[in-house]
């Protein structure tokens, strides 16, 4: 009896070391997956801020201006105004279609209620 539980117990701790090898393994692939992970965001970051910096830079004034200008007979832009623009109170916001009342509550209370 004594030799079977020896057995059982060895094999207990053989598969849990098996159990612990494969987690250990699996986990140092995953952070591995994570570290990879971080470094394309870091990369794909410094691409997004390059782009900003080129938007930027190619919606400069000045070069919006010029090609305005050197595209006048093909596009018919104008330059901006001030009196072009209006004020908020300018603004006119649809009006609100409410629905009809179909099913009307009553709200106020009966005399028997109240007594």
């Amino acid at each position: 009896m004594r030799g079977l539980i020896v057995v059982f117990t060895a094999a207990a701790v053989m598969a849990l070391a098996f159990w612990a090898y494969r987690e250990n393994y699996r986990t140092q692939a995953e952070l591995a997956e994570v570290r990879q992970l971080q470094r394309e965001i870091g990369q794909l970051r410094e691409s997004l801020g390059v782009l900003r910096a080129e938007w930027a830079y190619l919606n400069r004034p000045d070069r919006l201006r010029e090609l305005a200008d050197i595209n006048f007979e093909r596009l018919g832009l104008l330059p901006l105004e001030p009196r072009q623009f209006g004020g908020v109170s300018e603004v006119r916001y649809p009006a609100v279609a409410l629905p009809p009342i179909t099913d009307p509550v009553e709200t106020v209370a009966t005399g028997e209620a109240s007594e």
